[in-house]
C-alpha cells in the first residue's frame, strides 16, 4: 500500500512538471472509475487527454478575453438580433465561424450612433476568440496615440510588430476623431501594414464619401478605403434605428401616460362603498327561517362574540385595506 501511495504521488508530480495539471488533478479518480466500468487502458488515457484539452482551451479563452479589451457582456447572447434586418442577421451568423480570418477579410460596420455597431463587432470578436484567435479591441483614438508615441520614440516598427500578434484588431469609432497629419499618417501606416495579411474590423458613423474628414488628403483617403474594402464585408446599418432613442421614447411615453385604475381596484372600491353604506345600520338582510318577508337581522343579534359577526367586521376591514394598498 505505501508503494502504491508513493507511485500515485510521484505520478502527480510528473504530470504537474509536464504542465498537465488537469490530468494530475483527476487521474486517481478516473482510475477508480475505469476499474468500476471496465474501461480499457486506451479509453482511460483518452478521457484524461480529453479533460486536459478542455481545461487548456478554457484557460486559453479566458486569457485571450482578458488581453482583448473587449467590452464586457457585448456578446451574441446579449445582442438583440430582432432589431436588425434578415440580411444583417445572416451576415453576422456567417461571421461567427471566424472563417473570414483565413483570407484576411476586413469587417466594416457603418451606421448612425446608437444602432449597435460596436455591440455587433464585439460579439464577433468574442466568437473569434472562442475559435482560438487573439483579438484586440481599441478605440481608434487610443490606437492612434499609441502609434504616434511609438513614432516619436523611433520604435514604430516594434509597435506594429506587437499589434501584428493579434489576428484581428477592432477599431471602434474611427469617424469620431478628427486627426492631424501625423495621426493620419500612423493610422494609414497601420492599415497598410495589415493589408491582405491580418483582418481589421471597424465601426464608423461616416459613409465612405465622408472619410476625407479622417485622412484629410483625398489620395490618402482613396488609398485607405481601397485597402479596406478590397477584401471586406460591409455591415450596412444606416437604416437601423437607434436603440438609445427607442428606449428614451418608451420611457417618455410611460412617464406621460396617465394611470388607469385596474378593474380589480374599481370593483373593490364599489364593494367598500356598499359595505360602508351597510355598516352604519349594522344590518344584514336574510330571507329564510331566521326572518320571513325580508326581516332584518342585526349584527348585534348575532352576538357580540359571534364568529359570523366577527367575520363581517373582518371582511369590511380587509376590503378597506386591499383598496388602500391597491393589490389583491
Amino acid at each position: 500500500m505505501p508503494k502504491t501511495t508513493n507511485r500515485s504521488t510521484q505520478l502527480h508530480t510528473l504530470l504537474t512538471q509536464l504542465n498537465l495539471g488537469a490530468m494530475a488533478d483527476v487521474f486517481a479518480d478516473m482510475a477508480l472509475r475505469a476499474a468500476k466500468e471496465g474501461l480499457s487502458h486506451e479509453a482511460y488515457l483518452y478521457e484524461l487527454a480529453r479533460l486536459e484539452t478542455v481545461q487548456r482551451t478554457q484557460r486559453r479563452t479566458a486569457r485571450l478575453v482578458r488581453a482583448s479589451g473587449l467590452p464586457v457582456e457585448k456578446t451574441f447572447r446579449t445582442l438583440s438580433l430582432s432589431r436588425l434586418s434578415p440580411s444583417l442577421q445572416l451576415q453576422l451568423e456567417r461571421l461567427k465561424s471566424a472563417s473570414f480570418l483565413e483570407t484576411a477579410t476586413n469587417i466594416i460596420a457603418i451606421g448612425k450612433p446608437g444602432v449597435g455597431k460596436s455591440h455587433c463587432l464585439a460579439a464577433v470578436g468574442y466568437a473569434v476568440i472562442e475559435a482560438g484567435y487573439p483579438v484586440l479591441w481599441t478605440p481608434t483614438s487610443t490606437l492612434v496615440q499609441r502609434l504616434l508615441a511609438a513614432k516619436r520614440d523611433l520604435r514604430l516598427p516594434q509597435e506594429l510588430a506587437k499589434l501584428d500578434k493579434f489576428t484581428c484588431v477592432i477599431l471602434d469609432d474611427i469617424g469620431y476623431v478628427q486627426h492631424d497629419r501625423d495621426e493620419m499618417e500612423v493610422l494609414f501606416t497601420f492599415l497598410a501594414e495589415r493589408y491582405e495579411r491580418k483582418s481589421v474590423m471597424i465601426t464608423t458613423n461616416l459613409v465612405f464619401s465622408e472619410w476625407e474628414r479622417i485622412f484629410k488628403n483625398p489620395m490618402t483617403t482613396m488609398a485607405a478605403i481601397d485597402r479596406l474594402v478590397h477584401h471586406s464585408v460591409i455591415l450596412d446599418m444606416m437604416s437601423v434605428e437607434s436603440y438609445r432613442a427607442e428606449e428614451a421614447s418608451q420611457q417618455q411615453l410611460s412617464s406621460t401616460r396617465p394611470e388607469k385604475p385596474s378593474s380589480k381596484r374599481a370593483s373593490l372600491d364599489e364593494a367598500v362603498a356598499s359595505l360602508r353604506d351597510a355598516a352604519p345600520s349594522s344590518m344584514v338582510t336574510q330571507e329564510g327561517p331566521l326572518g320571513s318577508g325580508g326581516e332584518s337581522i342585526s349584527a348585534q343579534r348575532l352576538g357580540a362574540g359571534s364568529s359570523m359577526g366577527n367575520l363581517l367586521i373582518a371582511n369590511i376591514q380587509s376590503a378597506r385595506l386591499i383598496a388602500t394598498d391597491g393589490t389583491v
